[in-house]
This record gives structure tokens, sequence and C-alpha cells, in this order.
């Protein structure tokens, strides 16, 4: 695993993704809620002043909202197109169907669907307070697949600053497992600020255990963590990554 400690995580995320585009990469993992934020604005700012150009690249998300029509300002499908995709010359954009009459059918069929676009060339990552990735949620098998999950209360009241109350958040995902994720070729997660920094410990520097489903990345073989460093503040390695970093061969 590669642990990258910088002032602008957005810009080194941003040249991971930047690099797969133009080496040739056909599908790009797309992740939603605020970590990514900065990433997509700065290679939207690449892609319009720069030339940065993302024809023959189909992206898929990560999860969806059970019970939220894709025109619902919170649903993932809307979130991504609005802050990313409707800004840049992607093709194809597939996520999970929220309002599926059968949600379990709904979650094997975008598995499936993953297979046949995949795999996916760089998978972006947020990371949950409690070390969710997707919406895994602690005890999620580290071998899952694309599946129906309960958030927990913890994951609600965080999500519930993007709705009008608590009540209105859905208590139920299609989210890719662990699994699934992992079938990506690269990994590139991304955390900023003190409120990330216990989970990125223990997706760092902590087991491989399904109580953090982020420590999943250490057993990938080609996994980078970016973040800032408030978000590395728990890190006792931290000296060590940094000189990893500055003398990269």
């Amino acid at each position: 695993m590669e642990v990258v400690i910088v002032d602008h995580p957005e810009q080194v995320m941003a040249d991971i993704i930047a690099d797969a585009v133009t080496g040739g990469a056909s599908t790009i993992g797309l992740a939603t809620g605020s970590s990514p934020l900065g990433t997509y604005t700065e290679l939207i700012r690449r892609h319009n002043e720069d030339g940065l150009s993302f024809v023959g690249v189909n992206a898929v998300l990560l999860d969806e909202y059970v019970g939220l029509p894709t025109t619902h300002p919170e649903s993932y499908a809307r979130f991504i197109r609005d802050n990313f995709t409707d800004h840049i010359d992607i093709g194809d954009v597939h996520s999970p169907d929220g309002m599926a009459p059968d949600s379990k059918a709904a979650a094997q069929a975008y598995d499936h669907l993953i297979g046949t676009v995949g795999p996916v060339d760089v998978q972006i990552l947020g990371i949950g307070s409690n070390g969710h990735i997707g919406f895994n949620e602690p005890s999620s098998s580290l071998t899952s697949r694309t599946r129906i999950k309960t958030l927990t209360k913890k994951t609600r009241e965080d999500n519930a600053r993007f709705f009008d109350s608590f009540d209105e958040v859905p208590r139920h995902v299609i989210t890719q497992g662990l699994g699934t994720i992992c079938d990506a070729k690269r990994l590139a997660l991304v955390a900023t600020g003190e409120g990330k920094a216990a989970a990125i410990a223990a997706a760092v520097e902590g087991p491989l255990s399904a109580s953090c489903p982020a420590s999943i990345l250490q057993w990938h073989p080609h996994a980078t963590v970016v973040v800032d460093h408030a978000a590395a503040s728990q890190l006792k390695d931290a000296d060590y990554y940094k000189y990893v970093y500055e003398n990269k061969p």
C-alpha cells in the first residue's frame, strides 16, 4: 500500500485518474460523498483548461440509496452528474437501480454489469468515519459482492446533513461489495480532516478486519491512500510514508 500525505490530496488523486485515462483506461470507478469532490473539481478544471479528455471511458458508481429516484437531489446518480460527469466528455455512467422492485436482483445485475464493462482500471474511494468504503459497514464480509446493506445509525447521522431531516435518510443501499471493489486494477482512497484520522489509522496500520472494511486495501496489490496532514494525524509511521513518497523512484 502506498500512503501519500500532502497539502492538496485532490492534486494527487487527479494525477492518478488523469494518468489512467491518458494511458488507455476504459472504465473508472467513481465514489460519491464529500471526500472526492475536490478531485472532481480538479479533473473538470483539467478537462476545460488542459484538454484532458474522457472520450472512450465509461464509469461505474459504488452505490445508491434504495428508494431514491435518479431525479432526487440526493441520489448518487444525480450527485455524480451534477458534480462531475455532466461537466466532462465521458461515456456511459452506470449506477445501481435504487428504484428496482427487486433490490436483491438489481444488486446482482449490477455486479454482473461491472464484470461486463470492467475490469475497473482505477476505483476512487472515500472512507466513512467508521471505516466503511462504499457502503460496506463494519462486519461486512471481506469477499462480499454487490448487495443490499442496512446503514448504521452513525452513517445515517453523518449523511443527515444532506437531507432535511435524519428521518429522510434512507436505511438501505445497494453497494458494491468489498470483493467487487477489489476486482479493480487499482484502488485510490482519499480522505481529509481530523474526523477521518482514526478511520485512516485503522485502515492503514490496523489489522485486516471486517471491523474496518477499508483495511481491505492492505490486501490489494495496487492501493494508494491519499490524505492531508489532518487525516494522517494518527498514523504512527507518517514520517516514513512522507520519506518514501519524496524518494519515490
